[in-house]
Formats: C-alpha cells, sequence, structure tokens
C-alpha cells in the first residue's frame, strides 16, 4: 500500500478558508476563522480531509462541502494490510502517552515513534502513573535506551480530578511547558490515561464533546474518532496550542514503511548504519556491518539493546513479507 495521496492544491474562487477539528467517518466539523463550527462533508464518495487539515469549503445549506485541502506539512498514520488509519495533519508533535501498569508494550511504542520519525514529527514519551512507585521504576528502566537516544521524557500521574485526586501541578506544568504553542496529538493505547490527560488540561472537553455529539444526532454522522480542542489563547484571542486526542489503539500498522528505511527512523541503529560495509546492508547478515558489530560489541555496553535489535529484525521481516 502506498502513502495516501497528498491533497491537490489549484486554487477554488469563492470559497472560505476553515480547520478541521473533528472527524467521522465521511464527514468533519470545521471550525471557521471566527471559531464558529459546522459539519462539512466532500463532494465524493470518500472523505480525505482529517483533523488538522487546513481546507476551503463552500456553504451548503446548514452545513458545508468540502471543495479543497490545503497541502500539508506532514500527516501522521498507520497501515496495516487492509486498511490505512489517518489521525491528523500538520502537527508539530506527537505525545506518545503509556502506563506503567500494567506494563506497556514496547512494540507499540517503537512503531509509533517510527511512525513519527517517518513525517518528521516530534516525538515525546510521556509515562504515566508515576504514583505507582515500583511498577513505575521498572518501566522508567525499561525507557533507558529511549532516553539515551534523546527522546524528551516525562513522568505523569493523571488521575480523574477530584478532591481527592488534585492534579501534580508541577507536572501539569512540566507538561504544559512542552505543548505550548503546538499542535500536539495525545496516542497511545486503550488505558493509558488519554481521556483523563484531555479533561486535566481542557476542563470544558466533555462540554465540547456533547456539542459534538449534539450536531450528530441527525441521524446521517457517526460517533467522532479524533478532536481537537484548544488548550488556551493568548491575549488577542488568538488560538495557540491545541491537544488532538485520538482512539487508543492495540496494534500499529508500519506497512507504508520500506524495509530497507526503517533503520534510518531508529536513532540506535542510524548511527551505526553508516559504518557498513555495503550501502543496502539490511542490518541483519551481512559481513561488516557497523550496527551488527555495535550490537555484538564486547569492549563496552552496547547503544543498541538487545530488546531494540530484536524489535528491528522483527518489523523488518514483518514488513518485508508484505510486499511480496
Amino acid at each position: 500500500m502506498s502513502k495516501p495521496a497528498r491533497p491537490g492544491v489549484a486554487p477554488v474562487s469563492g470559497t472560505q478558508p476553515g480547520l478541521v477539528v473533528a472527524g467521522f467517518g465521511r464527514h468533519v466539523l470545521v471550525e471557521t476563522d471566527s471559531g464558529e463550527r459546522l459539519i462539512c462533508h466532500p463532494r465524493g464518495k470518500k472523505n480525505q480531509a482529517v483533523v488538522g487539515d487546513r481546507i476551503r469549503w463552500l456553504p451548503s445549506q446548514d452545513e458545508g462541502t468540502i471543495e479543497k485541502i490545503e497541502e500539508r506539512r506532514n500527516l501522521f498514520y498507520r497501515q496495516d494490510e487492509m486498511r490505512t488509519k489517518s489521525f491528523a495533519a500538520n502537527l508539530d508533535q506527537v505525545l506518545i502517552l503509556m502506563a506503567a501498569e500494567p506494563e506497556f508494550s514496547e512494540s507499540q511504542l517503537t512503531r509509533a515513534l517510527i511512525a513519527a520519525e517517518a513525517e518528521r514529527i516530534k516525538p515525546i514519551i510521556a509515562l504515566n502513573k508515576s504514583d505507582l512507585s515500583e511498577p513505575f521504576g521498572r518501566a522508567w528502566i525499561k525507557l533507558a535506551p529511549y532516553r539515551a537516544m534523546g527522546y524528551t521524557m516525562l513522568p505523569l500521574a493523571i488521575k480523574p480530578k477530584t478532591a481527592i485526586n488534585p492534579p501534580d501541578d508541577a507536572q501539569t506544568a512540566a507538561l504544559m511547558d512542552l505543548l505550548r504553542g503546538k499542535k500536539t496529538l495525545v496516542l497511545g493505547p486503550s488505558g493509558a490515561g488519554k481521556s483523563s490527560l484531555t479533561n486535566l488540561l481542557v476542563p470544558q472537553a466533555k462540554v465540547l464533546t456533547a456539542e459534538i455529539s449534539q450536531a450528530l444526532n441527525s441521524g446521517k454522522h457517526t460517533t467522532t474518532s479524533t478532536t481537537l480542542y484548544w488548550v488556551d489563547a493568548d491575549g488577542d484571542g488568538a488560538r495557540t496550542t491545541a491537544l488532538i486526542d485520538s482512539p487508543g489503539f492495540q496494534e500499529f500498522g508500519l506497512n507504508h514503511i520500506e524495509p530497507k528505511q526503517l533503520a534510518n527512523y531508529m536513532p540506535d541503529l542510524k548511527a551505526h548504519a553508516q559504518d557498513c560495509k555495503f550501502y543496502n546492508c539490511t542490518h541483519l547478515h551481512e559481513p561488516g556491518c557497523g550496527v551488527i558489530s555495535e550490537v555484538n560489541s564486547t569492549s563496552s555496553p552496547s547503544s543498541i539493546s538487545a530488546s531494540r535489535y530484536r524489535l528491528y529484525s522483527e518489523l523488518f521481516a514483518e514488513l518485508s513479507q508484505t510486499r511480496y
């Protein structure tokens, strides 16, 4: 399968600009430059607009028609053998939220990081449930290779906001420092705490979600799956910080990644791939391979952990198989 087609860039006269802030099946919720929101639908049978897209639209009774999707800076998506799932476009960063308990999947984390690297989107790794000292300690150690690679890491203890569970102000402040002025997709498996994070940073999220649901009760729209929330606004009312909440995932397909490009999206392997004897090295069996040499190094601790190299080998085999 190939990457989703880039939207066209031909000018359309008489249209109005808008930002896609929620997606549900064929239809999207669009925010105008004045802050009003309305449902828009594509002219054809298939909707290619995703949350974060800038579009041009035309009024059509009480709704709108998408005439053009502006050119994207990036598109974050996953792809398995059967389908492509686009999360959002024009992102500044992806916050990958994992939980210390139950134990997170390193395979899921690695796949999400590779997808972000492939689109040149900055990833941030957040580990939730820092209040559970023992499981959190184990998980934090498990993430040591990712800290060594230079990924931004953040401990969190997100719980439903109540008098019994007041938010950790220091953690919230550190998180906001990373999010301020950026469009951030929050990604993670079900149960990691994405909804609690959204409700913490966007207190009116439930109200906004209810308003969207009410707008969808016309009988022809399905449930929203990805939603953009404005976290703050500066003094003149301009909105600067956006949080994009996405549905949880249990699998993260990377069929859009070429096997031979895989190492380029894994910083620990990429650092040694330039030392390979052969330009088309797979880093699996070739003589003179810089990656294999580093993995097998005995003179000093390897900068490529055994689990990371195993994940690379498994992903390479998986992606190679889907192409034959």
